[in-house]
């Protein structure tokens, strides 16, 4: 689904994934069981919604206007702002989250002492 905006194509709604608001197959005010939405291409669940994704990158907000093209590697370091840092990215939205923030490209970023009731990690299991 290379150049779409979701995981899944170009359109959001609630049959899709786990946004704020409630309606067709999402019915969870807050977060949704696994697998409550089709896969994506890939095969994985909720990639979009439900809960922002800690991910390994640095976040540096000038980072892709300079970046490869192909297979970005992310920073060396987070970016430090006046109220603290350094920042990791977040992806993926959740589900207090209009559409625009779960949009493919969208990224959050926090520093890695703070919690939030609304990002978390995504398991992932693999068989031979």
């Amino acid at each position: 689904m290379s150049g779409k905006r979701y995981p899944w194509g170009d359109k959001l709604t609630h049959d899709d994934a786990n946004d704020w608001g409630t309606g067709g197959k999402d019915k969870w005010e807050y977060c949704a069981p696994v697998g409550s939405f089709e896969s994506n291409g890939y095969g994985l669940y909720d990639m979009a919604g439900n809960t922002w994704e800690w991910c390994a990158d640095w976040y540096n907000g000038n980072y892709y206007s300079n970046s490869p093209t192909k297979d970005p590697l992310g920073p060396d370091k987070g970016q430090l702002f006046d109220w603290g840092g350094p920042y990791r990215v977040l992806r993926g939205g959740s589900w207090a989250n209009g559409t625009n923030r779960l949009r493919v490209p969208y990224c959050f970023c926090n520093t890695l002492n703070n919690r939030y009731f609304n990002s978390g990690f995504r398991c992932v299991s693999g068989s031979n």
